[in-house]
């Protein structure tokens, strides 16, 4: 069984499917994402959990397409803030606006002691065929939150994500290195090995 030539990432982040491209390069797989198929109606979550809103992104793209879809969920989660943002990372201070959830996250954790800033970055990965065949996984990073901002690469959450392994924010590392250790990076390691089982069935 031939491997997909074609996948969709279900995303418009093109930072996010910039990601994705570099991890699957090896395997000569044609990347496509959300802003190729404008017809797609848009994607609402509401889910309670990263898998609930990865599977809904994921079916909206493949009935939409009759393509396989790749979608992922992922959040931010803060030990202080009872696992905030969680599952609302994207919107925690209004609509995928970096800057202000930035400012919220380091507006709540004000007074926080550094030892106490701990986090961490999920990901759940929902890789899902027009069969319904499914396959999830999961990745994660551990961390902690700086007190102000570091770093003009990556986005969302990056420039607050201390990496104890580089003694960087995820904001000062290169792709290569983030992709090393990121929660993403993780999840698609995992989804690899699975890979080619799940492209095998029906």
């Amino acid at each position: 069984m031939t491997k997909p030539q074609t996948l969709i990432i279900a995303t418009n982040n093109a930072n996010k499917a910039r990601e994705f491209s570099a991890m699957l390069a090896p395997y000569g797989i044609t990347i496509k994402t959300l802003a190729d198929f404008p017809h797609i109606p848009e994607i609402r979550v509401n889910g309670i959990t990263f898998e609930e809103n990865a599977t809904k992104k994921a079916t909206v793209v493949v009935e939409a397409t009759g393509l396989p879809a790749i979608a992922d969920d992922s959040g931010l989660m803060v030990k202080a803030l009872h696992g905030d943002p969680g599952v609302f990372s994207a919107r925690y201070a209004g609509d995928h606006d970096d800057a202000a959830n930035n400012a919220k996250l380091l507006a709540n954790l004000g007074g926080v002691p550094e030892a106490e800033r701990t986090a961490t970055f999920h990901t759940t990965l929902v890789a899902l065929k027009p069969s319904g065949e499914k396959l999830v996984v999961n990745g994660e990073l551990a961390g902690r939150i700086l007190i102000a901002p570091r770093g003009d690469n990556g986005f969302g959450y990056d420039p607050l994500f201390w990496s104890s392994k580089f003694q960087k924010s995820l904001a000062e590392l290169t792709p290569a290195q983030k992709n090393q250790i990121s929660h993403r990076g993780a999840a698609l390691r995992q989804l690899m090995t699975k890979f080619d089982e799940w492209w095998a069935k029906a």
